[in-house]
């Protein structure tokens, strides 16, 4: 139960199918059971995660961030890649569009965002100038079909939800510099970057934001947008999957150096 390279996938990618000799293992950790996927692709033994279920059965504010991580450094994975349904807060960014993270603004109210809460294992103020692993990111935009719209970078607010957000909130995250906005990508950034992992993540414009759309939003119209673009979304994971280096030549394993030097041992 071994894997180098972990997919996370978001709304709309629930299905491991790009890998062959599909395995389902239930991990154990101190933060909960974690139902998760392995397979090979290309000799690369990979695991899988559907971040909401398989059945998109758990919102956002109640996926078990700490454990999903928790449950890839358990089986040895160096690197994810992620996906993310996001709403666009730039006219430029047009649903249909991928988009790779380079930062974020954390609008979230009530998660927890740490695996060192004190006691024994200390405390960790991990550094967060590059969040999403800029090696990972080059690799994805070197992957990506000239085909394919890809913005090479875009700031993410990550809301509470699972409510959608208000056209006044909207309005105050443009003025923060936010160009996207969704529901998942923190606390499970920062966790990954505690646990020495690479991260990156592929944002997947489902719609635009409240107060931009002339309509209504909802959640069948994110679902139907995934729906109409997860095929080329594969296809750039498996991509990067096969031609990833698995060797961590970036600041990510040691953004942990200091764990627990603050009252506490690792």
């Amino acid at each position: 139960m071994k894997a180098d390279l972990a997919v996370i996938g978001g709304t709309g990618v629930y299905d491991p199918q790009m890998l062959k000799n599909i395995t389902q293992w239930t991990v154990d950790t101190p933060f909960g059971t974690v139902p998760v996927f392995t397979g090979v692709l290309a000799d690369r033994k990979v695991a899988f995660i559907a971040r909401h279920g398989s059945n998109h059965s758990v919102p956002p504010h109640l996926i078990n961030y700490r454990a999903n991580i928790m449950a890839l450094k358990t089986m040895g994975v160096k690197k994810i890649i992620a996906t993310s349904a996001v709403g666009s807060l730039d006219e430029n960014i047009k649903p249909g569009h991928l988009v790779v993270l380079d930062q974020f603004i954390d609008f979230t109210k009530g998660r927890v965002q740490t695996f060192y809460e004190g006691g024994e294992k200390g405390v960790l103020h991990v550094d967060m100038t590059n969040p999403y692993c800029p090696h990972l990111a080059e690799e994805i935009i070197k992957s990506c079909p000239a085909e394919t719209v890809l913005h090479q970078r875009g700031t993410y607010v990550c809301t509470e939800g699972p409510r959608f957000e208000t056209p006044a909130e909207i309005r105050m995250f443009k003025m923060w510099g936010g160009q996207l906005v969704g529901m998942t990508s923190v606390p499970e950034v920062v966790l990954a970057r505690e646990l020495g992992m690479c991260y990156a993540s592929i944002a997947l414009v489902t719609n635009f934001a409240a107060g931009i759309s002339p309509e209504p939003l909802t959640h069948q119209e994110v679902v139907q947008t995934m729906a109409q673009n997860t095929v080329k979304l594969q296809h750039l994971i498996m991509k990067v999957l096969q031609n990833v280096d698995l060797r961590q030549d970036c600041s990510c394993p040691g953004a942990n150096k200091e764990a627990g030097t603050l009252g506490g041992k690792e």
